[in-house]
């Protein structure tokens, strides 16, 4: 019987594993950098996993040459405590585009994508640069094809729902858009909504004290993100987690209007 949970694929042999996990890459990222078939023993060179035996978690990282900095694919998936896949981090990054610090500090400590610390200077250039808070790169904007073969991998393993925590506010409304509902966290987002909205308290507070916190926020989902980043609603973006049914879409909107 073919496992159905991180764990139980953990405790495989590695090829068998491998062959598992490498169904979490999309083909069209294959083919858009020319990579070697998922199914070749070539493409194991383009891939790292950590996947202990007896652990239940699994981190996957693509890349598109050897020997590059950031992966273009990294996925970090774990078990819920009652058998069913939760995503806790799913990143596409461009190789082809600038790169900024946002994960280290320029001592080479991390920042754990700012969550534990930050580095304003290249969080600032970032912002600039039109990226999202976390960001290191830009995106592919591949995240449609991603989500399909991720819910074909989990209709494999024999599940029809799966999970997902976003990191960042950003997160959470695209996964919104993308057809996810809250299994915690919707009223703290409606209320986020309502904050920035007319007559919300947080207005106020977008008075330009940081580059994080621009007016124009109120109006913009990206950075709207930097401002609750940046710590303007008094508490940290945490406690949200979000399910899909496989093929179905929830239809939630909890901030309807509001351009990217």
């Amino acid at each position: 019987m073919n496992p159905s949970t991180i764990g139980g694929i953990n405790n495989l042999p590695d090829k068998e594993k491998r062959a598992v996990y490498t169904r979490i890459i999309p083909r069209d990222l294959i083919e858009r950098f020319h990579l070697p078939a998922l199914d070749s023993q070539r493409i194991q060179n383009f891939i790292q996993f950590k996947f202990a035996p007896g652990s239940s978690d699994v981190e996957l990282s693509l890349f598109h040459e050897e020997h590059f900095p950031d992966p273009i694919l990294y996925g970090h998936l774990t078990d819920t405590l009652n058998g069913q896949i939760h995503i806790l981090l799913y990143i596409l990054n461009d190789p082809d585009s600038p790169r900024y610090n946002v994960d280290r500090m320029p001592d080479g400590q991390t920042t754990k994508f700012g969550t534990l610390r930050r580095n304003l200077d290249a969080e600032a250039a970032a912002l600039s640069a039109g990226l999202a808070p976390g960001q290191v790169r830009h995106g592919l904007r591949m995240l449609p094809v991603a989500v399909k073969t991720f819910e074909q991998f989990v209709k494999n393993l024999g599940h029809d729902i799966y999970f997902v925590e976003p990191l960042y506010y950003h997160n959470a409304i695209i996964f919104e858009r993308y057809g996810f509902a809250y299994q915690e966290g919707r009223r703290f987002m409606d209320r986020i909504q309502s904050r920035f909205s007319a007559g919300g308290d947080l207005l106020a507070r977008l008075d330009g004290s940081t580059p994080f916190r621009q007016p124009a926020a109120a109006d913009s989902i990206r950075l709207r993100s930097w401002a609750i980043h940046d710590g303007i609603l008094g508490e940290p973006f945490t406690t949200v987690t979000m399910y899909k049914r496989v093929g179905k879409s929830a239809d939630v909107n909890t901030c309807p209007d509001v351009a990217w």
